[in-house]
């Protein structure tokens, strides 16, 4: 464990797990081994640091994890194939990696849909489940799974490592009113990647259709997304919430596709509403 630091209410740590690396935040103070857990998993481009107004501010209540995907920053990649399965098992090994028996689940784009499988497959382990810009299936607007694969690929195959093209990537994704400190904290965390990881990721990705398993998710679920996200719109989540019994549904406006960080104080509201739904 290395520490980051403290700011007198949260302590902060990187964490070298057995199976995995994380971004650990809980209050300073050290209380109470009974703190809810959350665990967040990042999108498509990010990594653990990607969750930073999150962890400074939910850390001051409850403990939470920010993992580094499998393959991603200094996460080890699986011995397996990259599948939704094999990510979903990922997720409950970190939960034992944390010691906790049920973690609140919050998950943006790629994140949440791995999200998904895990409240699907392991409702046992999922105390309540918050999903941020996401979608039931890739492509549901029509998109060609081979032709957007290769629009992500080209640039890896023309040699580019993920920094190369992470403004463009992330200005494409952002809504107009995102501050420069958020995007500069964005392009770090897409640093942190490689063009391998992105590879196996992007493959996995085009293969997400959660829409069989998502009445079997029984943990509290809200979908979150932005008013202006145009790369999973309002109707995507509005096709998770139809399919989640007592699911809801929370348009944020001005907001595009980076929404933890477009819209923090928001989002750490609902994630902590979805803490106290599912202790109920």
């Amino acid at each position: 464990m290395t520490d980051i630091g403290s700011d007198g209410d949260v302590h902060v740590a990187d964490v070298q797990g057995a199976r995995l690396a994380w971004r650990e935040a809980r209050p300073a103070d050290g209380a109470g081994s009974d703190l809810a857990v959350v665990v967040l998993l990042h999108g498509l481009g990010g990594s653990r640091i990607s969750w930073e107004p999150q962890l400074a501010e939910l850390g001051r209540r409850v403990v939470v994890a920010a993992w580094d995907l499998p393959g991603y920053g200094a996460s080890p990649p699986l011995g397996t194939p990259m599948t939704f399965r094999t990510l979903a098992d990922a997720v409950v090994g970190f939960a034992d990696e944390l010691c906790a028996d049920r973690v609140h689940v919050v998950g943006i784009s790629f994140g949440g849909m791995i999200a998904q499988y895990v409240a699907a497959a392991s409702p046992d382990r999922v105390a309540s489940l918050t999903l941020l810009a996401t979608s039931p299936k890739f492509g549901l607007d029509g998109t060609r799974p081979d032709q957007w694969r290769a629009a992500r690929l080209a640039p890896l195959d023309a040699g580019q490592e993920p920094i190369d093209f992470a403004d463009a990537v992330l200005c494409a994704l952002a809504g107009p009113n995102i501050s420069g400190e958020a995007l500069a904290g964005q392009r770090a965390a897409m640093a942190r990647i490689t063009a391998g990881a992105l590879r196996r990721s992007i493959d996995c990705l085009i293969t997400h259709d959660s829409r069989r398993m998502l009445p079997l998710v029984t943990a509290p679920t809200a979908c979150l997304v932005g008013a202006l996200d145009d790369e999973t719109p309002v109707a995507y989540a509005q096709a998770i919430v139809d399919l989640v019994a007592g699911a809801t549904l929370e348009v944020v406006p001005a907001s595009g596709h980076l929404l933890n960080v477009e819209a923090p104080d928001l989002v750490n509201a609902a994630i902590l509403r979805q803490i106290e739904r599912g202790r109920r």
